[in-house]
């Protein structure tokens, strides 16, 4: 039995005391850092601070680093095709991933995530392609699993979300303007 997500999530690479003020409990933390081989420092403190706020803390693709600060799950992106992910829910940590398309979301599932973030939704600087919100929308309801949605999420867009086969959304870069009021989605 899969437990209880968080609808919205913040994807870190460096503690942001920023991230920490708001008061909605419902909300996941994925540490991504993929540069610095010294993560351990800025990751206890996030810890810290997930653990008083009572977020969830998601930790990308290092199952030992997710035990070692007792983080709730960890976090497979897109590029990750490992399946010695698939059998960590039984050490309690919960599995969720990335995906881009059909053939990707097929590998998420047989890597037992939980939930998979379909990305990107809108259009976003680095990447030519998205998918739409049509394109999502065939995609979440063909296959049998929760999305998320994930890319090119803004202000000016975020309340189209509301009409997504969706349980929650993450965001980067939107989480990581000055003064940005969370939103409280209603999934």
């Amino acid at each position: 039995m899969h437990k209880a997500l968080p609808n919205t999530f913040i994807f870190l690479d460096k503690f942001d005391s920023q991230i920490f003020e708001n008061n909605n409990t419902n909300i996941g933390i994925i540490y991504r850092n993929y540069c610095n081989r010294n993560v351990e420092k800025d990751l206890i403190q996030i810890a810290k601070k997930c653990k008083i706020k009572r977020f969830k803390l998601y930790i990308a693709n290092n199952i030992k680093l997710a035990i070692k600060v007792k983080a709730n799950g960890i976090y497979i992106p897109a590029f990750n095709k490992n399946k010695r992910f698939a059998n960590h829910e039984k050490k309690g940590l919960t599995i969720i991933g990335s995906a881009h398309n059909q053939k990707e979301i097929q590998q998420k599932i047989l890597q037992n995530c939980s939930a998979i973030f379909l990305a990107p939704i809108f259009q976003v600087k680095k990447k030519k392609d998205y998918l739409n919100i049509h394109k999502f929308n065939s995609l979440a309801r063909t296959n049998r699993t929760n999305f998320l949605a994930l890319g090119g999420i803004s202000k000016s867009n975020i309340s189209k979300l509301k009409i997504l086969h969706i349980k929650g959304f993450g965001g980067i870069s939107f989480f990581q303007k000055k003064n940005r009021p969370f939103y409280r989605p209603a999934f």
